[in-house]
């Protein structure tokens, strides 16, 4: 998935359970909220093949929503 901050206005390109985790960690441009800690535990859970790669994505999906944070499933233009 691609997301965009409205904040920092650049693109990045999220190919996987791990590439969102950093992106969580590293570049999150909001608070570090409930939903955001969700985001960040359903993508170790799913690293850790506990849980399906589509709970973290979701996860992440409605914790960019409450910063927001654009989220495609389309590449970067």
């Amino acid at each position: 998935m691609t997301v965009k901050s409205a904040t920092a206005g650049s693109t990045q390109l999220l190919r996987s359970a791990r590439e969102a985790s950093d992106y969580l960690l590293n570049s999150w441009p909001g608070k570090r909220s409930p939903k955001h800690r969700a985001a960040l535990q359903a993508c170790h859970d799913a690293l850790a093949g506990d849980k399906p790669a589509m709970n973290a994505r979701r996860a992440f999906i409605a914790a960019a929503r409450e910063v927001d944070v654009f989220v495609s499933d389309k590449a970067p233009a």
